[in-house]
């Protein structure tokens, strides 16, 4: 029997090899999918509510300035009040009424006008969506509005930062800039996200408490720095030295030992 073969032969085997099996620790964080923020949430427009003052029993404006409608009957009014009219009139009168908060004169193109039209717009399909969430029309349309409307809203931050600001005070409206760079929400990013901050937060427990056995070690320091000092300055003086520690310095360490 040669080597090779004898060392063949005592090599283990799968079967004699022993496996050493880990429990594998229970992982304590939990991650669960964000709700994606929904078009009527304030949390997505920014819209904190605009006060109408209008009644709904009131007349359309289109029948306002006619000379006949004084000698109609009080049921043909009924009939041409807003609330027996397409919800598009109401939704002008709110446009109209938004405007003239912001606008400087009857015809103002300016782009205050704009945003004030767009939030009496976005008011609107926000009040349908609540009646009808399955509308897929009305929820397209809602948020191509958020959005034109935060990008005018940041053209104007740029141009004009005072304007800005007056126009959020006056529309009662909170700033929701797009992001600088978007990120897919992902189970796998997320976990590793939680991970991290789970493990800066052990990383700052240990330095708080290695700093708080530091502080409670301050004091037996401070004694013996001012027993050393003052050993030092008698050695020097014995040795006719002039000496380089000072008694104000051997009375600060006492203080600083007396004060902890």
């Amino acid at each position: 029997m040669n080597a090779f073969t004898y060392l063949v032969r005592r090599a283990p085997t799968i079967s004699n090899l022993i496996v050493r099996n880990y429990a594998p620790k229970p992982f304590t964080m939990q991650w669960v999918r964000p709700e994606k923020p929904s078009c009527i949430s304030t949390e997505k427009s920014g819209d904190l509510g605009l006060e109408y003052n209008f009644n709904s029993k009131e007349l359309c404006p289109i029948y306002r300035e006619l000379p006949e409608i004084e000698n109609c009957s009080e049921d043909v009014k009924k009939l041409l009040s807003l609330e027996f009219h397409h919800g598009k009139e109401t939704a002008r009168l709110k446009a109209s009424i938004a405007e003239e908060l912001v606008e400087n004169h009857e015809n103002d193109p300016s782009f205050e006008v704009s945003i004030a039209r767009l939030t009496a717009d976005i008011h609107y399909l926000q009040e349908h969506m609540k009646n009808n969430p399955r509308n897929r029309r009305c929820k397209v349309a809602l948020k191509e509005k958020i959005d034109k409307r935060k990008k005018f809203l940041k053209k104007l931050r740029s141009w004009d930062y005072k304007r800005f600001e007056w126009i959020l005070e006056k529309l009662n409206l909170v700033y929701k800039p797009q992001p600088e760079k978007h990120m897919f929400v992902t189970r796998k990013g997320s976990i590793r996200l939680l991970l991290q901050m789970h493990c800066n937060e052990i990383r700052q427990e240990k330095r708080n408490a290695y700093r708080v056995e530091l502080e409670s070690q301050q004091k037996g320091f401070f004694e013996k720095k001012a027993k050393q000092l003052a050993f030092i300055r008698e050695e020097e003086i014995f040795c006719g030295l002039e000496p380089t520690i000072t008694e104000e310095d051997i009375e600060n360490a006492k203080k600083k030992a007396a004060s902890l």
